[in-house]
């Protein structure tokens, strides 16, 4: 299993309280507030390539509609991506992953890449993430790639074991363990509103760094660390980082 040097704070779509999420502005504001590390998710487009997006429709987060999976990279690039978000970020694309990892090599951040797809697609996503990481990402440090989707986190052990991996997971339940081992998962990822002390001594238990999301109050998040999580993403890298 790799080792990985994980930060304590990673920030959440980038900074999404202070820029629109999964945009390079969102990442360059993360940097700026202290994040070593963010996370992004990403999702496969007509031509089988990776944008940075969180739903499978851009309506929420662009001025177009339609499905990321029915639309073209020229497509999602004449997208604005930032106004929604206010005006100062008018403009702002849909950045593809390769810029996205162009921008992460010029900052010195790390990364989590949540895969976002249905399990139709979960191969077809895992084979072009592997790919496109191999062409570009070369950082010392390796990416951590999570999903809450389990076809998408086999398919990629079964494309490119070597990039770690981590299980998404609403809540800690089921045979939770036996699918940690079977996925060869490097971090449990879950969100932080379920957890007490006991449940978190369980999950450490596993072997495993917790990572929990999203924490934007830093007392919640002392609280978190002190029962022993790893790491917090939050929408407030500043927030967390000055307290």
């Amino acid at each position: 299993m790799q080792t990985l040097d994980i930060p304590r704070i990673i920030g959440h779509r980038g900074a999404c309280a202070h820029a629109p999420e999964n945009t390079l502005a969102s990442i360059r504001k993360a940097a700026a507030q202290g994040a070593r590390w963010v996370e992004f998710d990403v999702r496969l487009t007509r031509e089988g390539e990776l944008v940075l997006m969180h739903d499978g429709d851009v309506k929420r987060t662009t001025n177009g509609r339609g499905r990321v999976l029915d639309l073209t990279l020229a497509e999602l690039g004449a997208l604005d991506a930032g106004a929604w978000f206010g005006a100062a970020f008018a403009g702002e694309r849909v950045p593809t992953l390769a810029e996205t990892i162009a921008l992460l090599a010029e900052l010195g951040l790390g990364a989590n890449i949540e895969i976002k797809s249905g399990a139709a697609e979960a191969g077809a996503t895992a084979a072009a993430l592997a790919r496109i990481l191999a062409a570009h990402w070369r950082a010392a440090a390796p990416p951590l790639v999570s999903s809450f989707e389990v076809p998408a986190l086999e398919a990629m052990r079964a494309v490119a074991p070597h990039w770690p991996r981590g299980l998404l997971l609403k809540e800690i339940g089921g045979d939770w363990r036996g699918l940690l081992d079977r996925l060869g998962a490097a971090t449990l990822n879950v969100d932080h509103r379920p957890l007490d002390a006991g449940r978190v001594a369980a999950a450490r238990a596993a072997g495993r760094p917790v990572l929990c999301y999203t924490v934007n109050d830093p007392a919640r998040a002392r609280q978190l660390f002190a029962w022993g999580v790893s790491a917090v993403f939050t929408d407030r890298p500043d927030a967390l980082l000055a307290a």
